[in-house]
């Protein structure tokens, strides 16, 4: 039976230029606001599968790289684009970024990215693009050295970023700002109801994959080398899932004890609720997330790995409108955050995020953690967790809840994972390792004293 597309179709999505008119129409909408994740999705759709890597380069890598990208851009037009004029900008970045950071054959970038206009409509800027490419390619030695001229462009962070993390961290802001422009390496959370860690690294070596035991997660998979999901033995059979290292150690924070009721607070897209599923039985756990199509991801993950969870569509600040009164042993809440840790994964936060909105974060996680405490039972705890680096959103947030709440309890975990803040441990993005996480474990007194 032939293929859902028709053979024109076809030759439509093979060809190379609609591949950079995709990826320019996405960088257009981040430039616009919108992020990757959202956008992503919608340019594959219109692409054969394995045109997939090549589009995600070319945005990610365009997205990682923005700051020295326009530099770049911006020292090689002979006058500014006009404001409106996002396609001809994210063409340009596009075009720069496979010349100056990809080993495509410069021939190739040249005709295809010029051809991409008119597929584009801006036919306009087919010698506009062509001039500013040829000029960087003369100039490449010359290049290397304009981003120095600038924090922004030498970090491949925005001034505001670099600001607060000189603030936060003097003496480690430098190795932050360099680990969030890497690829993160791919990390898996082995299912060891199906097999053990062991027996499942034995099974990725046999299968031609290279990798080794995380350090701290007990499940944690590291690879060598990024790989599809299909090519991972029985991950459509749930023996395995793509999670961080960082990531993993809720569960086991967490502490799930069999029989108990547990609560994941802003759960989707629902790794960790199927890692705390995984590693306890006789559980009722509630997964609960505010965006309805985030919930669906969790029902997704949940239903490959033959797990069952409650999952609901709430507002954690509201649970009025979706709590049953009746309250639970523990509460993972993994609130709301900058993501500041996981740039490196995640590079358009580099372009979406702005300096007020940490500020409004916290306020945000203010709100979601007085309300979780209330659905606690006495005795209980709440693992409060991040994936943040800024102090306003982790341990500064803490010390302000234990100070105004007499019924907390801060209990102390392992330094070997990373900073003790005092108020909790930070693990910072290591270059070959984890992402950046805070993770803070509060336990709900059985009795408050009276003054």
């Amino acid at each position: 039976m032939p293929d859902m597309n028709t053979s024109s179709q076809n030759t439509f999505l093979k060809s190379p230029s609609n591949v950079r008119m995709q990826a320019a129409l996405t960088i257009a909408a981040l430039l616009k606001g919108r992020s990757l994740a959202t956008m992503l999705p919608q340019a594959e759709s219109r692409l054969h599968e394995d045109e997939h890597p090549l589009l995600r380069e070319l945005c990610y890598g365009t997205a990682r790289h923005f700051f020295s990208l326009s530099l770049v851009r911006d020292r090689l037009l002979n006058k500014p684009l006009k404001a409106g004029e996002k396609n001809v900008q994210a063409l340009l970045l596009i075009g720069l970024y496979q010349l100056l950071h990809t080993r495509i054959s410069e021939h190739a970038i040249l005709s295809e990215t010029v051809n991409a206009t008119h597929k584009l409509k801006i036919i306009w800027a087919k010698g506009l693009i062509n001039a500013v490419l040829r000029s960087a390619q003369r100039k490449r030695d010359e290049i290397s050295d304009w981003a120095g001229s600038r924090d922004e462009a030498r970090y491949e962070h925005p001034q505001w970023l670099l600001n607060r993390l000189k603030a936060a961290w003097p003496n480690q802001w430098q190795a932050l700002a360099e680990a969030g422009n890497l690829q993160g390496p791919m990390t898996l959370r082995v299912n060891t109801r199906q097999a053990s860690r062991d027996d499942y690294l034995k099974q990725l070596l046999e299968g031609g994959i290279v990798a080794h035991a995380c350090r701290f997660a007990e499940q944690g998979v590291q690879l060598e080398e990024a790989t599809s999901v299909t090519a991972l033995p029985g991950f459509y059979d749930g023996s395995v899932s793509v999670q961080d290292e960082a990531a993993q150690l809720s569960a086991v924070l967490l502490d799930a004890q069999p029989g108990e009721r547990i609560l994941d607070a802003c759960a989707a897209p629902g790794g960790k609720s199927c890692h705390i599923l995984e590693q306890t039985n006789d559980l009722t756990l509630w997964s609960l997330d505010v965006d309805s199509d985030r919930t669906t991801r969790i029902h997704d993950n949940l239903s490959r790995l033959n797990l069952t969870a409650h999952v609901i569509t709430g507002d954690a600040t509201q649970p009025a409108t979706w709590w049953d009164n009746t309250p639970f042993d523990r509460i993972l809440l993994d609130a709301p955050c900058s993501a500041t840790g996981v740039i490196r994964r995640n590079p358009d936060i580099k372009l979406l995020r702005r300096n007020e909105d940490i500020t409004q974060l916290a306020i945000l996680q203010q709100q979601i953690i007085d309300q979780m405490w209330s659905l606690l039972k006495p005795g209980g705890t709440l693992l409060y967790a991040t994936c943040s680096v800024m102090p306003e959103e982790n341990s500064e947030q803490i010390k302000a809840f234990v100070e105004r709440c007499n019924d907390a309890i801060l209990e102390p975990l392992s330094p070997e994972y990373g900073i003790d803040t005092g108020y909790g441990i930070l693990l910072l993005p290591q270059k070959k390792s984890h992402d950046g996480f805070f993770y803070c474990r509060l336990r709900k007194k059985t009795v408050i004293m009276q003054d």
